[in-house]
């Protein structure tokens, strides 16, 4: 994938995303509080930072926080979102390119982000942002793909209709590949659940809100739509159904 097409390709899906994304539990404070040693006074560069779902949670706890976002509908839509909290600024910068100054920040942040990124550029790149002892933080919302007999339909739906599931799919970000990132120094990894309920309009914004998702006019748009509808009408119960995820938080201390 093109760098370019990274960048820009949730530009028109920012109103799906802001609706029906799930949001980050609040436990992942709790998390970096306890073993990372954050508080409200700590400085947060959120790398990727979207419509503003992860910088949101350490904004409410009182941190200065800085959204670097390339995309501008998207750091747009999160300046309205955060448009409450002072403490809240945006970039038009890069994971690669930050612009932020060297040793300026306590935290660096990706939530659904750091699979787009040039990971050793990146490392590199936060590596000179963060203070002595700073901390990465990568978080993502998993969809689970099994474990009931929608979830798994669901998954078979994504592999038939969707335009590069394959090779966009935040999963291929192994603990190897964490692992990898992070050396010589070790992670730490927490799982929490994470449900979605939602009703057959959220549903079709959810799935709508994936870059890999065929937009309306592509020819798998429509078909996607009807097996969706198929799915939600076998499926759901009392007029919604169940979207299972887990959020999942990796972080440490780059050597």
């Amino acid at each position: 994938m093109v760098r370019d097409d990274a960048t820009r390709r949730f530009s028109s899906r920012v109103d799906n995303y802001v609706r029906y994304r799930p949001r980050y539990p609040e436990a992942i404070l709790g998390v970096l509080e306890r073993e990372c040693g954050l508080t409200a006074a700590s400085v947060i560069a959120d790398v990727g930072s979207g419509t503003g779902m992860l910088a949101e949670l350490f904004l409410r706890l009182g941190c200065r926080v800085i959204g670097v976002e390339p995309n501008r509908e998207m750091r747009q839509a999160g300046d309205g979102q955060l448009a409450g909290f002072p403490a809240f600024s945006s970039v038009e910068a890069t994971a690669e390119v930050t612009t932020l100054p060297a040793a300026s920040v306590d935290f660096v942040t990706a939530g659904q982000a750091f699979h787009w990124f040039d990971r050793a550029r990146a490392r590199a790149e936060f590596a000179r942002i963060l203070v002595p002892g700073g901390t990465v933080v990568l978080v993502w919302n998993k969809r689970r793909r099994t474990g009931t007999p929608f979830l798994a339909a669901y998954e078979a739906m994504l592999q038939r209709f969707s335009i590069d599931y394959g090779e966009v799919d935040h999963d291929r970000v192994t603990p190897d590949v964490i692992a990898e990132f992070f050396r010589p120094n070790a992670f730490t990894e927490h799982t929490m659940p994470n449900h979605q309920v939602l009703d057959l309009v959220a549903l079709r914004g959810r799935l709508e809100s994936s870059s890999y998702a065929p937009p309306p006019g592509h020819p798998n748009h429509a078909p996607m739509l009807v097996e969706l509808d198929r799915l939600f009408a076998a499926h759901s119960a009392d007029g919604v159904i169940a979207l299972e995820s887990d959020t999942v938080l990796y972080h440490g201390r780059l050597g």
